[in-house]
């Protein structure tokens, strides 16, 4: 990919235009491929390191300290809690913000038991009952028979590795209440979501975009949670327009 990674102990040098890019619980850069062709005319791209830190607030912070300048940043799912947070730290640093597959509310507690049982089987090296038990989930019916992108989503969670998604679930469950925060965002906001998505569902997305002025609400015809992989095409072009306009 033409793309640069955002490594712990290298800053990215100040340019015009920069886009960071926020993967997911379990997920890597692999999640936005289907993008970055497209959106890398426009800006240079970066990845944020969300595989450090077991809290969103010091996945901002991480962010925050390894680029330089102003940047756009979109996320999906966790990625876009912790470009939620960025906005709270540091709302004069972001241009632009797009927030994929995601919600602005806190973690429900009904969802602790089942992230804890995921994370313990992920330290146990149960990777394999892990997918099995989020990919049902993850993508719409009409493509969980699909075994190339299921593949993918595996090999990704594979190279997150069992430590790393517990830390992940640690932040997600301890992520802030947004909603306030979204009342104050004041550049252009693109809001996606998969009409089919169970996780973070259209109601979700459409609460975000009325709370945030003039942001633009793109829903994503039959696909699920990870629409940039799902609707590669039609999610790029949306992003496109967005980082453009």
């Amino acid at each position: 990919m033409d793309s640069d990674f955002i490594e712990p102990s290298v800053r990215a040098e100040t340019t015009a235009s920069q886009l960071v890019l926020v993967p997911g619980l379990g997920c890597t850069e692999l999640l936005f491929a289907g993008q970055i062709g497209v959106l890398s005319r426009h800006s240079r791209v970066l990845f944020a390191d969300t595989r450090q830190d077991d809290s969103i607030a010091a996945m901002a912070r991480r962010l925050l300290d390894q680029i330089d300048g102003r940047f756009a940043v979109a996320g999906l799912s966790m990625g876009g809690y912790v470009a939620m947070e960025i906005v709270r730290q540091a709302p004069e640093r972001v241009t632009r913000l797009a927030l994929v597959d995601t919600t602005a509310a806190p973690d429900p507690e009904s969802a602790r038991d089942t992230r804890l049982k995921l994370s313990d089987l992920a330290q146990r090296g149960r990777l394999d009952e892990v997918h099995q038990t989020l990919w049902p989930r993850l993508v719409a019916p009409r493509h969980q028979d699909d075994k190339d992108l299921e593949a993918q989503v595996y090999s990704m969670l594979v190279a997150i590795g069992g430590e790393t998604f517990a830390r992940q679930q640690n932040a997600i469950m301890g992520r802030a209440d947004s909603r306030v925060l979204l009342r104050s965002v004041a550049v252009p906001t693109l809001i996606v979501v998969g009409d089919e998505d169970v996780i973070t569902p259209v109601a979700a997305a459409t609460e975000m975009a009325d709370l945030v002025p003039g942001a633009r609400l793109t829903v994503v015809e039959r696909c699920g949670h990870l629409s940039t992989m799902e609707a590669a095409a039609k999610v790029a072009t949306a992003m496109e327009e967005w980082l453009t306009h």
